[in-house]
């Protein structure tokens, strides 16, 4: 049997490599050994395609191969994100979650959409180049609690702003919670535009809406 280091490395490499099929074999073949299904993914999977990233970056890699290396991530999430811990709480509250218009990349949002499904929220998807009366008709819609906008294209950024203001000026500001991520985003950038949060990666995304539910529940149990 193989250390868990050494499937990780292997699950890593399967994604930069774009080996769709194999990953399959080495996820199945980690998850048997007992290991953390979340470790798998992110320090496997996510780790494979954070350089194949690192490599578009670079122009080695094009968009063909991040395709190739997205397909073999995702086979392997077909093989772990089931063996997640699930909530036994039943749904915490609803989210809507997606990609702001001008951006089709939507990789760390559907990571997101793994992680807080997992913690037992509610997840509505909209997808990936969403028109920004789209997300605020769905948080009426759903009643959502939180709002996750997402982007990696700093030309798509000013569309989290003109989302929230938009929910302002329907009157529904004050009930949802927006929290924003991708890579050109920072937490300057989540106060200018006033959102209540930033998250860097999946992980601490979990935590930011954790805290912001729990607070919003405090301000209401206090009226």
């Amino acid at each position: 049997m193989c250390s868990k280091e050494d499937y990780l490395a292997e699950l890593s490499r399967c994604v930069l490599e774009m080996e769709e099929d194999e990953v399959i074999d080495v996820a199945k073949a980690y998850a048997d050994s007992g290991y953390d299904a979340l470790d798998g993914i992110l320090d496997g999977l996510v780790d494979g395609m954070k350089k194949a990233s690192d490599l578009y970056e670079r122009e080695e890699y094009f968009i063909p191969e991040l395709l190739g290396c997205s397909a073999a991530m995702y086979n392997g999430l077909d093989v772990l994100r089931p063996l997640l811990p699930k909530n036994e709480n039943g749904a915490k509250c609803k989210i809507v979650i997606g990609v702001v218009q001008g951006d089709t990349h939507d990789i760390g949002k559907n990571l997101v959409k793994i992680m807080l499904e997992s913690a037992g929220y509610e997840v509505t998807d909209l997808g990936r180049d969403v028109p920004v009366e789209k997300f605020v008709e769905e948080v009426k819609k759903e009643d959502a609690r939180v709002l996750a906008l997402s982007t990696l294209m700093s030309t798509s950024m000013k569309n989290m702003g003109k989302i929230i203001e938009l929910l302002k000026s329907e009157g529904v500001r004050d009930r949802v919670s927006v929290i924003i991520g991708g890579a050109p985003i920072s937490e300057s950038f989540a106060r200018k535009i006033e959102a209540d949060g930033y998250s860097a990666n999946a992980t601490e995304a979990v935590k930011l809406v954790d805290r912001l539910v729990s607070e919003k529940s405090g301000q209401s149990r206090e009226r």
